[in-house]
């Protein structure tokens, strides 16, 4: 199993990308710590895992807070007696988030918290569980509009996945000599309830998928085998990448210089 007696900790387990990732992850071979907000389908995820024969913890986390971020690494090493894998996955994508012009700065900051203080905050608490354990993987969630842009306005939500993207490429070289590795997983639109929640029209959803070359929305359990090369030793040689797993979309819309 490609992940045999590592410990990882996922934020936004509770559904989506972080879900598929809990489950995969467990089946092969880690222990996970399942972070969340939503109590009862974290709970659900821990419940799936272990129905599988694997090994799980379900802890309230609100990721923009830090000492819940500080309590789910606590819980980690508390549990399981160490932490390998850290998933900043955890973010939202608000419904009234949209032009600089319209986006009022409460959806901005609610969005920021999340989306970017939250990746800082698993990182200030996780680094140093991840240097305990001699070394490790941490994998950022950014997105493909972090490269490109969104055709449909989100301001604040391209604006944290942006940041995301900067603060990977630091970590990624600040912690290169320690053994821990650090890269960024950019999903293209995938057909998941957060992103079909906001793109709440067919209008809307079309003009997605005229962009995407394979044209389908991407599914959660696609991210969570990309996820699943970056936590494992296969990638022992990647640090600091944007690891793009998007139906092609930023091949077709990006032009090198």
């Amino acid at each position: 199993m490609r992940l045999q007696d590592k410990v990882a900790l996922i934020t936004g387990a509770a559904s989506g990308i972080g879900r598929e990732t809990a489950l995969l992850f467990a089946k092969e071979g880690a222990s996970v710590v399942v972070a969340d907000v939503n109590d009862a389908e974290g709970q659900e995820t821990v419940r799936q895992i272990e129905l599988a024969g694997g090994k799980a913890v379900y802890v309230h986390s609100d990721v923009s807070k830090a000492a819940d971020c500080e309590h789910m690494v606590n819980t980690a090493e508390a549990t399981f007696g160490k932490l390998n894998v850290l998933f900043n996955n955890a973010g939202i994508m608000h419904g009234d988030d949209d032009n600089a012009v319209t986006t009022e700065e409460a959806i901005w900051d609610l969005t920021m918290g999340i989306n970017l203080k939250g990746v800082f905050f698993g990182c200030k608490y996780g680094v140093p569980a991840l240097r305990r354990a001699g070394g490790g993987s941490i994998i950022n969630t950014a997105s493909f509009v972090a490269l490109i842009g969104a055709a449909t306005p989100q301001i604040a939500y391209t604006a944290s996945k942006g940041g995301v993207l900067a603060m990977t490429r630091e970590l990624a070289i600040i912690h290169a000599r320690e053994n821990i590795r650090v890269n960024a997983l950019c999903p293209g639109p995938l057909r998941t309830e957060l992103l079909m929640n906001f793109l709440n029209s067919e209008a809307k959803k079309q003009r997605r998928l005229v962009h995407i070359p394979m044209g389908r929305f991407g599914e959660a359990k696609e991210i969570a085998y990309a996820a699943l090369y970056l936590a494992s030793d296969e990638s022992s040689y990647v640090t600091g990448t944007e690891f793009v797993v998007d139906g092609g979309i930023t091949a077709a819309y990006v032009t090198p210089e």
